[in-house]
């Protein structure tokens, strides 16, 4: 039997992965068409596809660095809290203290750095098992955010930092009503970023001897992928355009999808995930290597505030409340698995997007959050049984 860290090993890996992933836009496709006919086609309108994204938005941008997270065999409890404790002080600088956005939002960002500086540390060179580090700052930072906060809602005042949340791209030259042309433009370069991206994996496996799917196979992936690309653009061209929030999403996956396959740093994260041990002896700097992690996640975290509290232009004391789990299940629905070593940015973006989809269609169908929490724990425990399944049978 090959083993597992093996050429052939690896590439079976990655194959597993890319299987998963594809079967989870089928799967995101099948729940659109459910929810399109039971709710009389309202829940594929432009409009609550448009709200949709944008509601996923948050989840989105964290589950780009909880991958690296969870591939590296940690867990991050605190991201909910963290989001809305971020969020509160950016709203608190710009309407109590009377900052300018432009400077609140760095300041944020430099906030998310410390929290994610300070959970490495005791992660990484204490050796304190993440998920103590991370409930303890859950603790600790939904205190803050209700010490922020004072129980009371804070709604910034700012127009600026509303477009982080609220704004969409504007128009450049056709001034048509319902077609925004700067949203097409951006649709057209992704569907070329992506066959050229495409195009060189596939080249690069070619040519470190690994397998290769059919010319014929491949073509038919890229188009039903460029299809699926095209239909999810041409969406928000025939609404406003594209909303900055998404805009941030796609910015953060490019980032991370790159430095997770194609950055020394991310070859590190999966080879940690994959044998602590045996990454250690190679070499690799595990305790540098997993403090970085939780920087990003840190950094990912402020982000998320802020797009969280422009989106809904209030902080609150429960903001952010649950949001771990959403972003938890976002990701292993995606592929990322609970035991580490595996996992994508992209197949997490597309469980953030199936579990946005269960939330906003069954709330179109008037279904009460009694049974949002039950479909989405059944959904969440069938892919870790498909996880778990998967590992015995390697």
């Amino acid at each position: 039997m090959q083993p597992q860290n093996s050429p052939g090993g690896n590439w079976r890996s990655r194959m597993r992965i890319n299987v998963r992933q594809y079967t989870m836009i089928i799967a995101l496709l099948l729940v659109w068409s459910i929810f399109t006919v039971l709710t009389k086609r309202i829940f594929i309108s432009p409009r609550n596809l448009s709200n949709l994204f944008l509601q996923s938005a948050t989840v989105a941008i964290i589950a780009c660095t909880m991958v690296l997270v969870m591939v590296a065999g940690h867990i991050d409890l605190s991201v909910g809290s963290a989001v809305g404790f971020t969020g509160a002080v950016v709203a608190t600088l710009i309407t109590k203290a009377g900052w300018p956005t432009l400077l609140a939002i760095p300041v944020t960002l430099l906030l998310g750095l410390v929290i994610g500086l300070w959970q490495g540390y005791w992660v990484a060179y204490v050796g304190v098992p993440a998920f103590i580090v991370t409930l303890a700052g859950q603790l600790i930072m939904r205190g803050g955010l209700l010490g922020v906060t004072g129980g009371n809602t804070i709604s910034p005042n700012s127009e600026l930092f509303r477009q982080f949340g609220q704004g969409y791209l504007p128009q450049l030259f056709m001034k048509v009503a319902g077609f925004n042309d700067f949203s097409a433009l951006i649709g057209i370069l992704a569907i070329i970023l992506y066959n050229v991206s495409a195009v060189r994996s596939r080249r690069g496996r070619i040519k470190h001897g690994f397998a290769v799917s059919s010319p014929r196979k491949q073509i038919l992936i890229q188009v039903s992928m460029s299809v699926v690309i095209a239909l999810v653009f041409a969406i928000m061209v025939f609404y406003h355009g594209i909303p900055y929030a998404i805009l941030i999403v796609m910015a953060m996956v490019l980032i991370f999808s790159f430095v997770s396959q194609n950055m020394t740093f991310g070859r590190y994260v999966y080879a940690i995930g994959g044998n602590r041990d045996a990454a250690q002896l190679s070499g690799i700097n595990v305790k540098k290597t997993n403090f970085l992690i939780f920087v990003l996640q840190g950094l990912a975290v402020a982000i998320a505030g802020i797009v969280y509290t422009s989106r809904l232009n209030a902080a609150t004391g429960g903001a952010g409340s649950g949001m771990e789990l959403d972003v938890i299940a976002a990701c292993i629905i995606g592929g990322t698995s609970t035991m580490g070593g595996e996992g994508t940015v992209f197949g997490a973006i597309i469980g953030a997007l199936v579990m946005a989809s269960l939330d906003n269609g069954m709330s179109l169908m008037n279904l009460g959050v009694v049974y949002q929490y039950v479909v989405k724990g059944i959904v969440l425990l069938i892919a870790v049984a498909v996880d778990v399944s998967t590992r015995k049978k390697q």
